[in-house]
């Protein structure tokens, strides 16, 4: 069971298993969004005290902030319990990331030339993780929600702004990958 459960997972077996999740959402009249827990981790923490926005029952989100803990937890441990030695990135993926000038492409999931503690404190850091942390952030807020919470629930529900906002989430990110990202890399 064990070896099983270490595999990747077939779309056709993955993508059901988010659909009933999805479903099961909208049966208890709740609505999937990982960037709704800032808010909620804001009033907890007092932020309603100063900005109406985070002024609200938060207690009706709790489910969300267990949820979010939950996937932190379960990462971390399928990280170092259940990952498959032999599944790495794809030659084609190593090739492309090599091409745009990424050498150190084949340790892990991620490059270490962009993913190290070393590279945090250059240039090409701090724009990846300052810069692009507070688009995303920025991005998500403004759209009403993240890539999860759109496509997942917002999709589910038939949302027209939800499905605008896939659609841009998609071509910036082809914008990103095509004409962005190679000359952050140069950085």
């Amino acid at each position: 069971m064990l070896d099983l459960i270490k595999q990747p997972w077939p779309w056709y077996l993955a993508g059901p298993l988010i659909a009933l999740v999805a479903i099961l959402l909208l049966f208890f009249g709740k609505s999937f969004g990982v960037s709704a827990t800032l808010r909620t981790s804001c009033s907890i923490l007092g932020a309603g005290k100063r900005t109406r926005f985070f002024d609200y029952n938060w207690k009706k989100d709790r489910w969300n902030l267990l949820f979010v803990l939950g996937a932190i937890v379960g990462g971390l441990l399928t990280s170092q319990l259940l990952m498959h030695p032999e599944i790495t990135i794809s030659q084609n993926t190593v090739q492309d990331l090599q091409a745009i000038g990424l050498q150190d492409t084949t340790s892990g999931f991620l490059p270490n030339d962009l993913f190290s503690i070393g590279s945090i404190f250059s240039i090409r850091g701090f724009v990846v993780f300052v810069v692009g942390g507070f688009l995303i952030g920025f991005g998500a807020r403004y759209a009403g929600g993240c890539t999860s919470g759109h496509a997942i629930s917002g999709l589910s529900n038939l949302q027209i702004p939800s499905l605008i906002a896939v659609i841009g989430f998609f071509i910036g990110g082809l914008l990103m990958t095509h004409f962005l990202l190679p000359y952050i890399i140069q950085l």
